[in-house]
């Protein structure tokens, strides 16, 4: 075991270094209000600021998604953390709406450097045998570091002074920090090639993966709309409807959400990633009709069950996903694979939030969001039923 601890030190470094870069793209969440006043913008903007992130992740997911498996995981994630930095100047700086488009934009392209690289270094450097550990490092860091943003920007904007500066100014310095560590880290990628050698190529799997890969990729994109409807309008609702004004709380309903999903990633080795999928959904299920409930009683209690709910079974779903992918997955296009399955998350994170930002106008934020439970309801119910009929092979 002793000699097993320079391999875990180094896999909980790396996990540290992508929770850092995380942690930059849900930091604007609790301060949209304050956007909203200095800017004068309308909810239906909220939601698209918030997008132009994930449409930067999906961009690079599909043009660069596997550059680490080429390159080498370093570099990538040198310049993952190069654009988080230029997320958080672009913020400090921000003048008008246009600063808040390019900060969310760049946020969104470190991100996507960063989804499948981080993911596969972080379970390549840890020691044999510990691929189940590797695996809730990462996602854990993943969803640990989403978490982080909102509720470390809540409690600065509300408690210290500068509140639209001072949480990417203290984001900066984390950056800073993890480039400093990064290159102490070894190189995972042995057979490197130059990146000139690097093509776009079109949305593609091994043929060994496909079977797995569709009732993965239906649990995930539900999941992570869920996520995306609770860091995008939550902050909103709080405000209107249930008049919660500080920051620091509506930034903890949120992390608690992504919090929640780092303990329901837990649960799965438990579980089995057989069992994780079909049960995360039925998580998702419960956590939108808590939501529901919610919305329609104008009930604090009860959005907080639903991010406690909903986030356990995003968690159970995502990271039985990840495991299962990841053991079926060819060694030389693990990052590659692992990026397809976020770009099917990422479009749930945007496309649902910016349905709600235009029904949000004619219908009022209450009403959009039971729409948009109810076409969640629905893609969940139909995920759970096709992935009881097919399940997810038992070896995985």
């Amino acid at each position: 075991m002793a000699g097993d601890r320079p391999g875990w030190c180094a896999c909980v470094l790396s996990g540290a270094v992508f929770a850092v870069c995380m942690v930059g793209t849900t930091l604007p969440t609790p301060l949209y209000g304050l956007y909203q006043e200095k800017f004068g913008f309308s909810e239906l903007t909220v939601t698209v600021v918030y997008a132009v992130y994930a449409f930067g992740v999906i961009g690079v997911l599909l043009l660069a998604g596997n550059v680490s498996d080429v390159v080498g995981r370093r570099p990538v994630l040198l310049c993952g953390l190069g654009f988080a930095a230029l997320s958080a100047i672009c913020f400090l700086s921000a003048a008008d709406l246009g600063w808040l488009y390019a900060g969310r934009l760049l946020s969104g392209l470190s991100a996507g450097l960063f989804t499948g690289a981080a993911t596969a270094f972080v379970m390549e450097l840890a020691p044999p045998g510990g691929a189940s550990r590797a695996t809730f490092v990462a996602t854990a860091a993943n969803m640990g570091g989403l978490g982080c943003g909102p509720l470390l920007a809540g409690v600065l904007s509300q408690y210290a002074a500068g509140p639209l500066y001072l949480p990417f100014a203290v984001h900066l310095a984390l950056v800073a920090g993890s480039v400093a560590v990064l290159p102490r880290l070894p190189e995972t990628v042995r057979e490197r090639r130059p990146l000139s050698t690097v093509r776009p190529r079109r949305p593609g799997l091994p043929p060994q993966v496909r079977a797995v890969f569709g009732p993965a990729a239906i649990a995930s994109f539900v999941g992570f709309a869920l996520f995306g409807v609770f860091t995008s309008v939550s902050p909103a609702f709080l405000a209107q409807f249930l008049n919660v004004h500080n920051r620091a709380l509506s930034g903890l309903v949120v992390a608690l959400a992504f919090f929640a999903s780092t303990a329901g990633q837990l649960a799965v080795g438990r579980v089995g990633a057989t069992r994780s999928l079909p049960w995360g959904c039925a998580g998702l299920l419960a956590g939108l009709a808590l939501l529901a409930g919610a919305l329609h009683r104008d009930l604090l209690a009860l959005v907080v069950l639903s991010a406690i709910v909903g986030g356990a079974g995003q968690g159970l779903a995502f990271r039985g996903a990840l495991s299962a992918l990841a053991e079926v997955s060819p060694a030389g296009e693990r990052a590659g694979v692992i990026s397809m399955l976020f770009v099917v998350a990422y479009a749930g994170i945007s496309v649902p939030v910016i349905g709600v930002g235009v029904l949000t106008g004619p219908l009022g934020l209450q009403d959009a969001g039971l729409v948009f439970i109810a076409c969640m309801a629905v893609l969940v119910v139909t995920a759970a039923v096709y992935l009881l009929r097919r399940p997810v092979p038992s070896g995985t």
